[in-house]
């Protein structure tokens, strides 16, 4: 009997003191694709890590690479987070940087690293042509990484992992952020490199998969369980509604009728037009979805609204029924506001405890860096005692699971009970109770006089509240539409 491509012996793994894997044992024979699944939490990222050789582990893991394979005889790990360096090669990003032009030029542009990634492993640059045209990311070759969205992101991390070719592919998240042409062609991707020798186990707690995913697992009790399909592997437990805060069921303070109102806005980098001629309003008690495919203009487009683009003074915006740039600061406009996105996940403070994440809502800030009040502590415990947060108080953020975090910032981003909340992909990574969960929350909150824009790219992961669309394309409004009929 051949050796299998991957035998796991015996593994223990251990994260912050506490045991994550005991005794493991798994078998990838050649042929064979996985979906690793499960909760959150479970284990399997750190097991994912080890196999790639970037988490220490005791035990044996055992790689047998095709020596017949034209492919290379390597272990590729695509994490769900991405991340680059500047020129310098550290990573001392700040939030509101990637808006402002003079400090962009602080980062490789699309190409440049494509290029510098080429010659590291020593593959030919016109070969990743074909990803760039697949992924829609051709036009992007000169735009700075550090402007690059949540899910362009995600496609860079795709293209150099599936440029690589290698005989076992790791990816944690592989649909974050993409639209929905994106995933369909990402799938193709996977079924044809599988064919060519590619073995894949794909993270994920999304329902579309390519074809070739052929075997099932997931991790229970620190162990290994093989399933028969998908629909075998365990989900979060549905939780139990609770009652909302009562303060987060009072209405919040209108400042306008009109909470956002744009007029023929435009947005330029250089040569670059991201927005052309935006017009848009947004009501108080609204519901917004903004949609539009990875690259189309809707974080600059929620940058104009929540402060943090600079490009905001020159153009015709009114924001909670003032002219933009009339004398209001940044945080009078974020005050009214409270904003989740992928980009304000990637910058926030690592080192804040979970209470001091949810309290620094009330600042808008990334970090606690104000003593609370008792009213403000005591509506932190009510926030963190409704998410079933409150035996993670003390804990880093960023040592939770990722559904945790995603929760973590979702308190903080009602803490202060704002008029206007703003869901970019809030639900990035989590898995469909997860994600009914955290938009069941949302259509509660916004039964109590909130407005809302919401960003998603799967229509059946949205809240039930949304009545109007918004749809971008190429950094134009291609369409207006309420939940009856075209109004654009």
């Amino acid at each position: 009997m051949p050796k299998p491509l991957v035998n796991i012996t015996n593994l223990n793994l251990e994260y912050q003191q506490n045991e994550v894997l005991k005794g493991l044992n798994w078998q990838i024979f050649y042929g064979e694709n996985w979906l690793l699944g499960g909760k959150s939490g479970s284990g399997k990222t750190s097991l994912a890590r080890a196999i790639a050789g970037l988490e220490k582990s005791s035990g044996d893991i055992e790689i047998n690479f095709d020596p017949s394979s034209v492919l290379p005889k390597q272990v590729v790990f695509v994490s769900s987070w991405y991340q680059f360096t500047n020129l310098e090669g550290d990573r001392n990003f700040y939030y509101q940087q990637r808006y402002n032009k003079h400090q962009q030029n602080d980062t490789l542009t699309v190409y440049a690293e494509l290029l510098k990634f080429a010659q590291e492993e020593a593959l030919d640059i016109d070969d990743v042509s074909y990803y760039l045209d697949l992924f829609g990311f051709s036009n992007s070759k000169n735009t700075q990484l550090i402007e690059l969205s949540s899910g362009e992101n995600k496609k860079m991390q795709l293209i150099k992992a599936l440029w690589l070719k290698p005989q076992l592919l790791i990816i944690d998240q592989p649909y974050t952020g993409l639209d929905a042409a994106s995933r369909k062609n990402l799938n193709r991707v996977f079924d044809d490199l599988t064919s060519q020798g590619l073995h894949l186990i794909l993270i994920s707690n999304d329902d579309e998969l390519p074809d070739c995913i052929n075997r099932f697992a997931e991790i229970k009790n620190s162990r290994l369980v093989i399933v028969n399909n998908k629909e075998g592997i365990t989900k979060e437990e549905t939780r139990i509604k609770k009652v909302l805060p009562y303060f987060l069921q009072q209405a919040p303070d209108i400042s306008a009728k009109s909470m956002v109102r744009m007029n023929n806005v435009n947005v330029k980098y250089g040569d670059k037009q991201v927005l052309h001629n935006v017009s848009w309003e947004v009501k108080a008690g609204e519901k917004w979805l903004l949609q539009g495919p990875n690259g189309s203009g809707k974080s600059t487009l929620l940058s104009l609204i929540n402060g943090d683009h600079p490009q905001a003074y020159t153009s015709d915006i009114y924001l909670f029924g003032k002219k933009r740039g009339s004398g209001e600061s940044i945080w009078d406009i974020k005050e009214h506001l409270g904003i989740i996105s992928p980009e304000l996940h990637w910058y926030f403070d690592s080192t804040a405890r979970v209470w001091q994440s949810v309290a620094s809502g009330f600042y808008d800030s990334i970090g606690l860096f104000h003593d609370l009040t008792h009213d403000k502590q005591r509506k932190v415990d009510e926030v963190l005692e409704f998410f079933d947060l409150k035996e993670y108080k003390y804990e880093l953020l960023n040592t939770l699971p990722l559904g945790k975090q995603r929760l973590v910032l979702l308190a903080r981003t009602i803490i202060k009970n704002p008029e206007l909340l703003i869901l970019d992909e809030p639900c990035q990574g989590l898995d469909a109770v997860q994600t009914q969960h955290f938009n069941d929350i949302v259509d509660e909150l916004c039964t109590h006089g909130k407005t809302l824009i919401y960003v998603g790219h799967f229509e059946t992961q949205l809240p039930t509240c949304i009545e109007k669309r918004i749809i971008l394309k190429n950094g134009r409004v291609e369409a207006i539409e309420s939940l009856t009929e075209s109004i654009f």
